[in-house]
């Protein structure tokens, strides 16, 4: 049986922490639009940022679908990020390379708080030789369900129907992220997490949870062989 090792993606697949927030603003103008609404600038700033508190309230003003409203913005969202993949203005760290190495060991997934649309296309146009990929519902409970939620975590682990449970002393597999929530859901799902380092976290302190601390995606292999 393989040890499964899930990698969080903004942050450790793809370069910056998350996505940018002039993305969400293009996708929610793009999305009221499509309404044919015309939002005063209060309504649209907060229909512009990223998150669901005044969603709800914002689109009955507008008299619109506050559920269809977010399909559309998480589509558009994804759209724009694509589209900064293929232009360059976004790319994947070059320790990435690691990855088809792994494949080729052990069982790896892609569990990510982003959109599932945008983790099909990266595993995709990176062409990574993911078992599994995760992301995020375009609905308001996918939206909440994010790390640190295990939520996503737990259901990639149910999709690939491993049991580990009587092996290497139990260990459920690996969760590799960049952030303290990223080791919170990889600890509530039972796996063992590790902590890389980016340039956008190095000021923070490791998570108390956190089994490894790595300067590198490439040390997985070490890591690999002592699972």
């Amino acid at each position: 049986m393989t040890i499964p090792i899930l990698f969080d993606m903004d942050g450790i697949i793809l370069e910056g922490p998350r996505t940018e927030p002039q993305v969400y603003a293009d996708a929610a103008d793009a999305a009221l639009s499509d309404f044919g609404v015309s939002p005063t600038p209060e309504q649209r700033r907060d229909l512009r940022r990223h998150g669901t508190d005044a969603v709800e309230r914002r689109c009955a003003e507008l008299e619109i679908d506050p559920d269809h409203f977010w399909k559309r913005k998480e589509r558009y969202a994804s759209e724009g990020t694509h589209e900064r993949l293929r232009s360059g203005e976004r790319g994947r760290y070059d320790d990435t390379g690691v990855l088809s190495d792994l494949a080729e060991r052990t069982t790896i997934g892609l569990v990510t708080n982003n959109r599932h649309q945008t983790a099909e296309f990266v595993a995709d146009y990176y062409d990574f030789a993911f078992d599994v990929v995760r992301g995020r519902d375009p609905t308001f409970p996918g939206y909440h369900r994010r790390k640190p939620d295990p939520y996503y975590i737990e259901d990639a682990l149910a999709s690939l129907d491993l049991n580990n449970s009587d092996t290497n002393n139990g260990r459920r597999g690996l969760y590799v992220g960049d952030f303290e929530k990223d080791v919170t859901a990889g600890t509530a799902a039972g796996l063992d997490t590790a902590f890389v380092r980016r340039e956008h976290n190095r000021g923070l302190e490791r998570p108390a949870d956190a089994t490894y601390e790595l300067e590198s995606l490439s040390e997985l292999l070490d890591v690999l062989d002592e699972l």
